[in-house]
């Protein structure tokens, strides 16, 4: 299953929900007659539901009706819940154009070559969405635009960005490595 929201409230009395999409463009889940909500979003249960009218409301949210949630006491039922999709389900994006889960795992090197991790999820800002690039312990979060990601493979599943490894990390892992060997030698 794709994760691709969370319900965030109900909306009005008649069983709509406010919906916080992980993505940029949630009215195209219109075109899935059935949504899939679930508590957990790396589980296996979701259980299906019908949908009965989606639209937008306000910059970057929607409101959606199922059939299952007939009124606000079902709405208030499942705040929280995460909406998903199986991937045979999604409107095929376009090009350039990922779904989030896409990128989780992807590697990320800057320009030079180097690595600077593997993408471990992503945020969204309101102004733009942005990755969050897991090192070890250190973490990185990238601007998801084009001015700092300049190539997506998903074939390579590597994401190339201009963006400069900090230098107090490269001194941090310099200093941990020469540790490392005067413990090795004593």
């Amino acid at each position: 299953m794709i994760v691709l929201g969370r319900i965030a409230s109900p909306f009005g009395v008649s069983g709509w929900l406010k919906v916080h999409p992980f993505g940029d463009d949630p009215l195209s889940w219109k075109k899935m007659p059935q949504w899939w909500l679930g508590v957990d979003p790396d589980g296996k249960e979701w259980v299906p539901y019908t949908l009965n009218g989606c639209k937008e409301h306000g910059k970057g949210c929607i409101v959606a009706a199922f059939v299952e949630v007939p009124d606000r006491n079902a709405a208030e039922a499942v705040i929280g819940y995460y909406i998903a999709a199986p991937r045979e389900a999604l409107p095929q994006s376009d090009k350039d154009e990922y779904y989030w889960a896409d990128l989780v795992g992807l590697t990320v090197r800057n320009a030079s070559g180097l690595v600077l991790g593997t993408v471990s999820g992503l945020l969204s800002t309101g102004a733009h969405d942005v990755l969050q690039v897991q090192d070890g312990e250190a973490e990185r979060l990238i601007p998801f635009v084009a001015h700092y990601v300049t190539a997506v493979d998903m074939v390579a599943r590597c994401i190339t960005v201009e963006w400069e490894a900090e230098e107090k990390e490269e001194k941090e892992k310099e200093r941990n490595g020469e540790e490392k060997k005067k413990k090795k030698k004593k």
